[in-house]
């Protein structure tokens, strides 16, 4: 069997990457999907420097994985939120993924630092490979690769 030739122009991958694979980038998605909105919260937690982490913002508004929403406190002046759009909120799989990649092999002895869990039942969850048939997948050899 031969092996797919991707040019770098038409690999989903590549392109994904040149949006969101950069650290600071993540680490703002990261903090999205913990709900965390404001811009000086989002800095906060994650380090990122202020103009690094306002022009990642802008990147990933102009994209529309997050949208920016008005509000003021009483006495400030007028701010924005970062709030996921249904496209941001669709890579939401990627960073479970990252997470559960890192719980295994990159944990500290304690474990890994956060679970997490349905809000519904409690158990744990995770990422999973199906086919559009239903098929669990158990490993990427199980994945065949067609170009179009």
């Amino acid at each position: 069997m031969t092996q797919p030739h991707y040019l770098p122009e038409d690999c989903s991958i590549a392109r994904t990457l040149g949006l969101v694979g950069e650290r600071w980038t993540m680490l703002v998605l990261r903090e999205a999907f913990r709900g965390v909105r404001r811009f000086d919260d989002i800095r906060a937690n994650t380090g990122a420097p202020r103009q690094v982490l306002s022009a990642r913002l802008s990147v990933l508004v102009e994209h529309g994985v997050l949208r920016r929403e008005p509000y003021q406190v009483l006495g400030q002046r007028a701010r924005h939120e970062y709030r996921l759009t249904r496209k941001g909120m669709d890579l939401y799989p990627v960073l479970v993924s990252l997470m559960r990649w890192g719980d295994r092999y990159l944990a500290d002895s304690d474990g890994p630092p956060v679970e997490l869990t349905h809000a519904g039942c409690g158990a744990p969850v995770d990422v999973t490979l199906r086919c559009a048939d239903g098929h669990l997948l158990d490993s990427a050899r199980e994945v065949r690769p067609v170009e179009r």
